[in-house]
This record gives C-alpha cells, structure tokens and sequence, in this order.
C-alpha cells in the first residue's frame, strides 16, 4: 500500500523566509534537479519555485529575499553610466557659469571706468 499525504491547509499563504527560498534554489541548481521534484519534496508550488529561481538568477539572493522587480546588473551599470554623463555635463556647465560671471563683472567695471571718464569734469554735459 502507497502513502497517502493530506494536505489540511486552510488556503493560508505561507511565508518564506529569505533563507529558506535560498536553500530550496539552490537545491534545483544541482545536477540531475527536476524543479519538480525539488517543489513537492519542500512543499512548494512549482511556478513559485520557477519563480524564485528566476529572480535570483536575474538579481541575485536580493531578489529572493523580496518580492519586488528586479534590476538587472545591466540595467544598474548603464544608469551609473548616464549619471557620471550628468555629472559631468553639470560640472562643464558650472565652470562655463563661473567663466561668464568673471567675464561680466570685467565688462561692468570696464563700463564704469568708460563712463566715469567720458563725463565732462565740470559736472554738466
């Protein structure tokens, strides 16, 4: 006679802690792993286990451990990227600013110096 499992779940979700997805992952990464067989040793669903799978291989334990979207190393180092761009860009952009200040102050006093001296000296035009 075969053994029988019941399952008297009351369709609660259950928690994984972050550990325990690891573990059970890193089970189907062995050779010869059916993912589900691994599933139904742990007591997981096999489109949970796919799941799990596919987020570390995209991102790593992170992944696992929450169960938000994931950003690809690709994806990271491209943006990382774009900011030097920008920050660099923003620095050419401040030293043109510092430039075009110092180059106005000079025409403002060349101005006042051009002024003051075409003025006739008797105080009237």
């Amino acid at each position: 006679m075969s053994e029988i499992e019941i399952i008297t779940d009351g369709g609660r979700r259950r928690r994984w802690p972050a550990t325990e997805k690891l573990r059970i992952v890193e089970e189907t990464l062995e050779d010869g792993a059916s993912i589900s067989v691994v599933a139904r040793r742990n007591g997981v669903a096999p489109n949970l286990l796919y799941r799990w799978r596919r987020l570390m291989l995209d991102g790593g334990a992170v992944a696992v451990s929450e169960d938000d979207d994931v950003t690809s190393n690709r994806a990271v180092r491209q943006m990382e990227d774009r900011i030097r761009e920008l920050e660099r860009q923003l620095g050419r952009k401040t030293l043109e600013v510092e430039i075009l200040k110092e180059a106005l102050d000079k025409t403002r006093s060349k101005k006042r110096t051009w002024l003051a001296q075409s003025q006739p000296k008797g105080g009237s035009r």
